[in-house]
């Protein structure tokens, strides 16, 4: 089961780099949108595996205290029934906060869109270069 969870050879979603261009940014929230709701699914899972380890562990506790063993192993296996149930509780906080960011990241693509999507089209129509957003900002007063 622990082999079914493996992590990702990619250090980010979405690459921090110093690229600011219109497309660029509506390219990296797309990504990290994307990142997260699959991570949503992958949360998802694990709750649910996490949650029916803990029902089994559960059952074995009964097993093992119908078997009249030390109470010993019964009040362990108690011990990691609510551990594994507090732990899937956790995850499934954890997936609800990933989805709230899936919302709030195709939000800010949207915003986003609806504020420099007219400005891109214009500079990106224009035969000849552009300056650079700040080229024509004076430094020092």
């Amino acid at each position: 089961m622990s082999g079914e969870l493996a992590p990702r050879n990619s250090n980010a979603a979405a690459p921090t780099d110093g690229d600011n261009r219109y497309k660029a940014v509506q390219h990296k929230l797309k990504t990290l949108a994307s990142a997260m709701d699959q991570a949503c699914g992958d949360l998802l899972r694990l709750q649910i595996s996490m949650q029916a380890n803990a029902n089994r562990s559960e059952e074995l506790a009964r097993d093992i205290a119908h078997a009249e063993l030390d109470p010993m192993f019964v009040e362990m296996q108690n011990a990691v029934s609510i551990a594994l149930g507090g732990a899937a509780v956790e995850v499934r906080r954890l997936n609800e906060m990933a989805n709230e960011v899936v919302g709030l990241t195709e939000q800010a693509r949207a915003t986003h869109s609806r504020f420099y999507q007219g400005l891109d089209e214009v500079r990106s129509s224009r035969p000849h270069k552009t300056p650079r957003p700040g080229f024509l900002v004076r430094k020092g007063g």
